[in-house]
């Protein structure tokens, strides 16, 4: 590739035990330049790649920052032809920095556009039989992807920020997410509320029996580092 990257990373937390429940790593320039900078170079002769080497210097980078809570990384699906071998270059990338498999989250995002249903099961299936944990990223933002909660269910749903925005005042968000709560606890996962930037956001949601949050009221993302969350006191 023609181009360099690197990561900043924002926590997710659990409000429960007031902890980082794992931290998201999100795609920079190497000078601080915006996700989009270096996601809009991506494309069908260099997508491959590109995911193999974000997942390696992912890996590589929060062990160097001595990582101790779960790392989520963020997936091309299109990019997987094959769960079990694109995943290769990930395993060897843990063993030679040293960071455990089974802290890793692989985060699809909703927006990507695959045709195939059946692909993306088998990854999610692949990717849970191996050890990982695996997440829906930005559900709601468009087409939410109900065939795959029933033919594989994440362990965890990450309700996007257009439905958080304001959710303690508007109703019809309210009956949605109430919906989405209710079907992911039957299913067996957890909901984690990201773009979270209002007390009041933050307040309605945690009532509801929502504990993990990603957002601006608890920690802005930190460039090759590890922010420390602030915890409102509700």
């Amino acid at each position: 590739m023609d181009f360099k990257f690197t990561f900043a990373f924002q926590p997710i937390v659990d409000v429960l035990d007031q902890s980082v429940f794992a931290y998201e790593a999100l795609v920079r320039g190497v000078e601080q330049q915006s996700a989009w900078s270096i996601l809009s170079r991506v494309n069908e002769k260099n997508r491959y790649s590109f995911d193999q080497i974000c997942r390696v210097k992912a890996v590589k980078l929060a062990s160097r920052l001595g990582m101790q809570s779960r790392l989520s990384i963020n997936f091309m699906p299109n990019a997987v032809y094959q769960a079990e071998y694109c995943i290769r270059t990930t395993l060897a990338a843990a063993q030679t920095y040293n960071f455990d498999t089974r802290k890793i989250i692989f985060e699809l995002v909703e927006g990507e556009d695959v045709t195939s249903t059946d692909h993306l099961v088998s990854i999610i299936k692949a990717y849970q039989g191996m050890g990982f944990s695996t997440a829906i990223d930005d559900f709601g933002a468009g087409f939410s992807r109900y065939n795959i909660l029933t033919a594989s269910p994440p362990d965890l749903l990450k309700l996007d920020m257009a439905l958080v925005r304001n959710i303690h005042q508007e109703p019809n968000k309210q009956a949605v997410v109430n919906g989405i709560i209710t079907m992911m606890s039957q299913l067996g996962g957890r909901i984690v509320a990201e773009g979270v930037e209002t007390v009041a956001e933050y307040a309605w949601l945690k009532s509801r029996g929502v504990s993990l949050f990603q957002g601006y009221l608890f920690a802005r993302p930190g460039f090759e580092s590890l922010p420390e969350p602030v915890f409102p006191d509700i």
